[in-house]
């Protein structure tokens, strides 16, 4: 299967999305520096009925940094059934960013991009590597199966997007355990990278292949070979490596700040 059709979008849905992203900037005042496709869209398994939900990082005017109450570093569009658009400040983006913060990670490595600044993008995902953390990032991840698993695996009937979340999780954590860096965003590449078992790919393949054709809120029963999977790598993920320690200089996040702001002022 293709990128195309693992990440599906519509011309006229990017159309929208990009006179919706104008008029942010329009009406705040601000210069988007990055908008892309996050949640299922991005990661590969969006379902008939899935929005699209969009994240972007933009920077205001000059100004803006020059008051001593720090103003709200968040834009959030009024939600729709079909969209979803949010944005993060790009001083608040590179204080994530320092904490590799994995939801930011995952925007910055999305398959499916509206709007790239050249340069700016380029240099946040640069950023990025130099302060990637792989324990802050396995223990996101295992949290998150975790989570999941407990919440909505224990019945006799499952949400198919539930185990997809779960075993993406897992597979985040074998990646790094695997000592393959930072995880992608999709999950068709994270699959890759991970497993090789022809059963349980078949397996997820069949899953994928579901939830695709189904609706968000859909059911199944409970799949033996899946559960036996995620309950062996979570046995399996109870055991860590020794993974390095968060390093980076925040001096360069505050020349990116700055370089930035003055470039987009």
């Amino acid at each position: 299967m293709n990128k195309e059709d693992r990440h599906p979008l519509p011309d006229a849905m990017r159309e929208w999305v990009l006179e919706e992203l104008r008029r942010v900037e329009r009406e705040h005042d601000v210069t988007v520096l990055y908008a892309c496709e996050s949640g299922s869209r991005a990661w590969g398994f969006a379902s008939t009925d899935s929005d699209f939900d969009v994240r972007f990082i933009y920077v205001p005017r000059q100004d803006w940094y020059l008051r001593v109450d720090e103003p709200r570093d968040v834009i959030e569009r009024p939600l729709t059934d079909e969209l979803d658009i949010s944005g993060w400040e790009l001083r608040k983006t590179l204080k994530l960013l320092r904490n590799s913060n994995p939801t930011l990670l995952e925007w910055l490595g999305s398959p499916l991009v509206y709007r790239a600044e050249p340069g700016a993008v380029e240099s946040l995902q640069a950023l990025a590597l130099k302060f990637y953390s792989a324990r802050a990032a396995r223990h996101h991840y295992l949290s998150m199966a975790k989570k999941n698993h407990r919440d909505f695996l224990q019945g006799t009937q499952v949400r198919f997007k539930k185990y997809l979340y779960v075993l993406r999780s897992l597979l985040a954590v074998r990646w790094i355990d695997l000592g393959l860096g930072m995880p992608p965003t999709a999950f068709a590449d994270l699959l890759a990278g991970t497993l090789s078992e022809p059963q349980m790919l078949a397996e997820i393949d069949e899953l994928l292949r579901i939830k695709r054709q189904a609706v968000e809120a859909d059911y199944g029963p409970r799949r033996v070979l899946l559960q036996q999977f995620i309950d062996s790598e979570l046995l399996r993920a109870e055991t860590s490596p020794t993974l390095p320690r968060l390093r980076g200089d925040t001096q360069l996040l505050d020349d990116c700040l700055r370089d930035t702001v003055r470039r987009y002022s």
